[in-house]
């Protein structure tokens, strides 16, 4: 049985059809043929039932094509792992992000690796913390930045650092005050307020909830959206109040600005995470990706 076999064998159950699957694989009809009956008579078995009209798998082709996926994914996983160890070669890495996160961190991290590493490529997808780490434990995603707890059990990480959580008020708030006197406000005092928060799904609005919860209530929801910056902009014109990321808080974008507070100890925090597939081969693009996030992040005096 050659490597070759198996790929023709998957080339013509991912096509169902020979012609096309011989154009795909760039070689003549008469020879995929004579391949596939070489490798049926080598195994004692027919892998396909050929029609007039369709190629359709039989039972046995079924549990061929299942093996011989396996057996090209781990020849290909081998093959990366030696390019690698060679040399760091020109790459592709798949970053997730969650997007308010992304969008004030990855600013700061993706010049420096570009500067650095130049040759390898960064494709980022933005989502949800629940979505992203579903994309990462089905290795749709390289890497994730998230925050703890995790999930998916299969996820293993990589900590950037803490990140403290503030409060938003409106301007107009009684407790806005503070801001200039340098007083804390404790999360209990926040029990009768409207909260305005993320949708949910977003990792974030559980760490919201849980944290009132500690508190000994539970929050008010008047308003929920899945875009911190819209949360924020309502917080400023006086809907509600809630919770902020130190990070997102520092540098708003919108016109409609709250007042951010902090909060009285113990200062609730978040850890950030870069997240990947417990067990996944880490390709050394990836690797260098993550060791320039840590290294960028650890220079940043808000995180």
């Amino acid at each position: 049985m050659e490597l070759r076999q198996l790929q023709y064998a998957l080339q013509i159950a991912a096509e169902r059809n020979f012609s096309r699957a011989a154009d795909k694989l760039h070689v003549a009809q008469p020879s995929l043929s004579q391949q596939l009956s070489k490798l049926e008579k080598e195994l004692g078995v027919m892998l396909f039932q050929r029609n007039t009209s369709s190629v359709e798998l039989t039972y046995a082709g079924e549990k061929f094509v299942e093996q011989a996926e396996a057996i090209i994914g781990a020849v290909e996983l081998l093959r990366q792992e030696m390019s690698d160890i060679s040399q760091l070669r020109t790459g592709r890495v798949v970053v997730g992000s969650m997007p308010i996160t992304g969008a004030h961190l990855l600013p700061h991290v993706l010049p420096v690796f570009k500067r650095k590493y130049a040759e390898l490529e960064i494709s980022l997808l933005e989502d949800s913390s629940m979505n992203l780490e579903k994309l990462t434990a089905s290795g749709q995603t390289d890497l994730s930045l998230l925050s703890l707890p995790l999930e998916i059990p299969t996820l293993a990480y990589e900590v950037l650092g803490e990140e403290r959580i503030d409060l938003a008020v409106p301007p107009e708030h009684p407790l806005a005050s503070r801001s200039a006197q340098g007083i804390r406000t404790a999360l209990e005092e926040l029990k009768d307020e409207p909260f305005i928060v993320l949708k949910e799904g977003q990792g974030f609005r559980k760490m919201t909830v849980e944290l009132c919860r500690e508190a000994g209530f539970e929050p008010r929801i008047v308003f929920e959206s899945n875009n911190m910056e819209t949360v924020q902009s309502l917080v400023a014109t006086g809907m509600g109040v809630t919770l902020v990321p130190h990070f997102i808080a520092r540098a708003p974008r919108s016109e409609f600005v709250p007042v951010y507070l902090p909060l009285a100890d113990p200062v609730p925090s978040r850890t950030l995470v870069i997240a990947y597939r417990r067990g996944r081969y880490l390709s050394k693009a990836a690797e260098v990706f993550i060791e320039t996030f840590k290294t960028t992040v650890a220079g940043l005096t808000d995180v």
